[in-house]
Order: structure tokens, then C-alpha cells, then sequence
């Protein structure tokens, strides 16, 4: 069995597994290639039961009027495949789509755990007897584009906490400062393209009101997987080189589109042992799996490019891990 490693930080090991980005160089816009097959992904007898189920309960309560969870267009990921350039060796991102939708993603997440007819649940037969990355597609019924936001005037990193009225295993925990999950309703374009930096781009708007006007560096780092809950997640960072935490909440206050996503936001200084401290001070539980993982990226990112491109950077993102490790050991025995 292929085992995948998990994102280590602090002394704290999460569900996240980095496919792809150590943070030190961009993957360029031009070579991250989406395909798409306009085809719907298909489930085995007895899963597409369980979709039918939740899809028949949700109408249940749509209909008496109560909350319930609305269907939207998807994707599901057939692959993601890593290359190199010929000549400099730069990363080359292809990642292949078809088609899904909101109840399809969640038949899987919500049942990993879920016992077939054949004895084994989801997460035994696929995410944990395998390779977790040859699990059908059926199973990867979410693309998720999560992007660590600094501000360029006061040099602050963004984090948004995730609302309790949101979804899912990830809620009401600190997460990236935006994030979405790719829709096809809204991410592909007139001539057939999907593009992974446009999806960044409208989180960036949906999330936190920046707009497409803003000036903002917008750099693809790498690429994730949330081992728990079996979700594929590209990382971006971006610099807001015109926008303040001042800036950012007088926006908020006037109105946001998906302003009921997140119920908290925290403006750290953007140097790596403020931010580090600020991931160390709250618990581990708190957090989605692939939110450190993304921080991280995006602290070294910084350092490297404060050091003039070079790579040794992210030397001193790990210099300010043993420091922030130190004081909060030694705060702990005080």
C-alpha cells in the first residue's frame, strides 16, 4: 500500500498531504493545464442508493419549507498529474475534470466511513487498503481553490474562521483566508477554458469583496490533499498591493456575496513567527487540514522572495518554526 505523508508543523501532523509545491517557486499560470470530459461521473449500484437517498431528503425539506442543502454543478477529479519543463524543470500541472454535482459530493463525504454490502467502508477500501490518489472519481466529487491572502500596506496575513452555517466537516474551523469549490456553472468559460487562477480570483470577490479591478499578486503554489475528508485543493497566494486590514473590513461592513461563509477573521502580522504563533496558539481540532500547509506555502513564498528569489528562504521560515516552538514549550513548563 502506497502510504502518503502528512504535512508536519509545529509538532503537529494533519490530514494534509502536499502533491505538489514546496513554496519556493510558483507554478506559472501558462503551465497549469484543466481539461475537461463533459461526461457525469458514475457511482456503483449500491453508492448511487445513497446519493438518491440524501437527494430525495433534501426535496423533503425544501418542501415543508425547511433548511436544506440546494444542488449545484461540480466537478469530479478524474486525475492530476505533475511534469516538468524540458528545459528550467518548472512544474506542469494537468488536471482532468468531468462532471458532478453537490449531492454527489456528498454520497462520499459524509459516508467515508459508511459500511457496504462488502464489509469495508469508503475509507478502508480506498482511502487506506490504496493509494488514496487512485481512488476513483466517484470519490473526488469537490475541487477545492483555497488562497492565503497578505495585505500589501500593513503587511498582515489573512485568516477567516468558517460559520457554523456552512456544510461540512470544516466548519466552524479557521481555514484560508478565501476559498472555493469549482463550480461548472461558474468556471467554465464561453470558449470551453477552466482556469484554476480565475477560480482564485472570484473567491477573492465572493469571500472578501476584491474586486477584479484590486491590485493583487496571484501566485499558485502547489497543490494539497485533504486525507480526511478526501478532497483535492489547489494553494494560491496572493498580496493585496492596495488593500489594508482598514480597507478590507470598511468593504466588509458595506456587503459582501457569500458574506455568511465565515463568522471571524484574524489579521496576524505577515512575518513568520507572528503567524506561526498565531497557528500554535489555537488548538489543533480548530483548524481544517490543509489550512496550515497552505500558511506555510505562502511564509515561504515571502522569504524567498524576500531574499531575492532564493530558495534557502524557506531556511528562515524554519528558524521561526524552533523559535515559536521554544517560547510556547517554555510558556507551557512556566
Amino acid at each position: 500500500m502506497a502510504q502518503r505523508d502528512r504535512f508536519t508543523l509545529l509538532g503537529r501532523q494533519t490530514d494534509c498531504h502536499v502533491f505538489e509545491g514546496d513554496g519556493t517557486r510558483p507554478i506559472a499560470e501558462e503551465d497549469v493545464r484543466v481539461q475537461y470530459i463533459p461526461e457525469r461521473v458514475g457511482f456503483p449500484e449500491e453508492i448511487a442508493g445513497w446519493r438518491q437517498a440524501i437527494e430525495d431528503h433534501e426535496r423533503r425539506e425544501e418542501a415543508a419549507g425547511r433548511p436544506h442543502r440546494w444542488n449545484n454543478p461540480r466537478f469530479a477529479v478524474d486525475r492530476l498529474v505533475i511534469t516538468r519543463t524540458d528545459s528550467e524543470e518548472a512544474p506542469v500541472a494537468t488536471l482532468t475534470l468531468r462532471d458532478a454535482d453537490y449531492y454527489d459530493f456528498l454520497t462520499t463525504s459524509i459516508n467515508l466511513d459508511r459500511v457496504q454490502r462488502n464489509g469495508l467502508t469508503l475509507r478502508e477500501q480506498y482511502l487506506e487498503s490504496q493509494d488514496p490518489v487512485d481512488a476513483p472519481p466517484y470519490m473526488f466529487c469537490s475541487f477545492g481553490v483555497n488562497v492565503a491572502v497578505r495585505t500589501g500596506p500593513d503587511r498582515k496575513m489573512l485568516f477567516s474562521h468558517r460559520s457554523a452555517r456552512v456544510v461540512g466537516p470544516n466548519r466552524s474551523r479557521w481555514n484560508s483566508s478565501a476559498n472555493e469549490g469549482m463550480a461548472a456553472n461558474h468556471d467554465i468559460a464561453p470558449d470551453g477554458h477552466i482556469s484554476l487562477h480565475a477560480v482564485a480570483r472570484r473567491a477573492l470577490r465572493e469571500e472578501l469583496a476584491v474586486q477584479e479591478s484590486d491590485r493583487v499578486d496571484l501566485e499558485l503554489l502547489g497543490f494539497g490533499l485533504d486525507l480526511r475528508n478526501n478532497q483535492w485543493a489547489a494553494f494560491f497566494g496572493a498580496v493585496l498591493g492596495d488593500l489594508d486590514e482598514g480597507a478590507l473590513r470598511a468593504r466588509w461592513s458595506r456587503g459582501v456575496e457569500d458574506k455568511w461563509e465565515h463568522d471571524d477573521f484574524a489579521f496576524v502580522p505577515d512575518d513568520p513567527d507572528s503567524v506561526l504563533t498565531f497557528l500554535l496558539d489555537h488548538p489543533e481540532e480548530s483548524w481544517t487540514p490543509c489550512a496550515p500547509a497552505l500558511f506555510y506555502l505562502a511564509l515561504v513564498r515571502s522569504a524567498v522572495q524576500a531574499r531575492g528569489g532564493d530558495p534557502a528562504g524557506r531556511l528562515d521560515v524554519e528558524a521561526a518554526e524552533r523559535r515559536v516552538a521554544r517560547r510556547h514549550e517554555a510558556a507551557a513548563t512556566s
